[in-house]
C-alpha cells in the first residue's frame, strides 16, 4: 500500500504534558481520512508536526516519502493546509489573497489567475472576490482558506476541523471540492468531531486517545458492524461517563 502520511514514534511534549506520546499514523494515498478524537487527544498536534509547523521531540514524519524536516522544501511543495483558528490576511481581498499566494509559491501569473478564478467560482466566491476577508463570514473563510490551501495542486491536503462552525451550504461545497479533489488520486486527511459527517466521507479512519493512535484502518474495518460513533465511544472508554450519577438534583424542581 503506498503511504502519503507516515509517522514512527511521534512523540510532543509541552513541560511535563505529553500531547502526542509515540504516534504511528498511516494514510494511504488518494484516501479520504479522518482523524477523531475527543478533545485534548493530540489531533492539533499531531497534524501540526505533519505539515511541519510544529517540531516533534521524538520521532520521524514522511509526506509521500519525504521526511518532512530533512526535506521541507519537497514536503511544502506537496502540501496544502487549512489549519484551526485559520490566519489570513484580511486585509486582501479574497481574490487578491489567492493571487498573492499563488506569487509565494512561484506559480505562473497567467496560470494563478486562471486557478483563482476557477477556484472562486467552485467556491462560490465570485460575488465576494473583491470583497476584503476581514469582512467574510466564518464559512467564507473557510472556503477561501480551502481555495489558497489547492491553488498550488497538492498532493496531500491536511485539515484542522474544516467544518466548524460551517453552515450547511458552505459545508456542501466544501465537500464536493474535496471530493472531487480524492477522486483524482490525491489525499485528503481531516480532523473532525462528528462521527456522523466522517462515517459519510471518510473511506479511512484514525482514532487518537490520550496521544495514541487506538485503531487506524478502513472504516468498516474499524466500524467492526457498529457505526462509527458507537465504536469511537468502546475505543476511547467513553461508555457510560454521561449515565448522570452525582447529578439528581439535576432538572428536580
Amino acid at each position: 500500500m503506498d503511504e502519503a502520511v507516515r509517522t514512527r514514534g511521534l512523540v510532543k511534549r509541552f513541560g511535563q504534558q505529553t500531547a502526542v506520546a509515540g504516534v504511528d499514523l498511516m494514510v494511504p494515498k488518494g484516501s479520504f481520512a479522518g482523524l477523531v478524537g475527543p478533545n485534548g487527544a493530540g489531533k492539533t498536534t499531531t497534524l501540526s508536526m505533519c505539515t511541519g509547523l510544529l517540531r516533534p521531540d521524538y520521532g520521524s514524519i514522511a509526506i509521500d516519502g519525504f521526511d518532512v524536516w530533512t526535506d521541507p522544501l519537497s514536503v511544502k511543495s506537496r502540501i496544502g493546509v487549512l489549519p484551526e483558528g485559520l490566519r489570513l490576511f484580511e486585509r486582501l481581498s479574497g481574490r487578491e489573497l489567492l493571487l498573492y499566494n499563488g506569487q509565494l509559491r512561484g506559480i505562473p501569473r497567467a496560470q494563478v489567475q486562471q486557478r483563482a478564478e476557477e477556484l472562486l467560482r467552485v467556491m462560490d466566491l465570485v460575488d465576494a472576490q473583491d470583497k476584503l476577508v476581514v469582512d467574510y463570514s466564518t464559512g467564507m473563510r473557510k472556503k477561501i482558506g480551502l481555495a489558497a490551501a489547492l491553488l498550488h495542486n497538492p498532493e496531500v491536503l491536511f485539515l484542522d476541523e474544516p467544518f466548524e462552525g460551517v453552515d450547511p451550504v458552505s459545508a456542501n461545497t466544501l465537500v464536493e471540492v474535496l471530493q472531487r479533489y480524492t477522486g483524482s488520486g490525491s489525499t485528503v486527511i481531516f480532523s473532525s468531531h462528528v462521527m456522523d459527517l466522517v462515517e459519510r466521507l471518510c473511506d479511512w479512519v484514525s482514532v487518537m486517545s490520550q496521544g495514541h493512535i487506538v485503531a487506524q484502518g478502513p472504516v468498516a474495518e474499524v466500524r467492526q458492524g457498529r457505526t462509527l460513533n458507537e465504536a469511537f465511544l468502546d475505543l476511547v472508554g467513553a461508555r457510560g461517563h454521561g449515565d448522570g450519577e452525582g447529578l439528581s438534583w439535576l432538572g428536580s424542581r
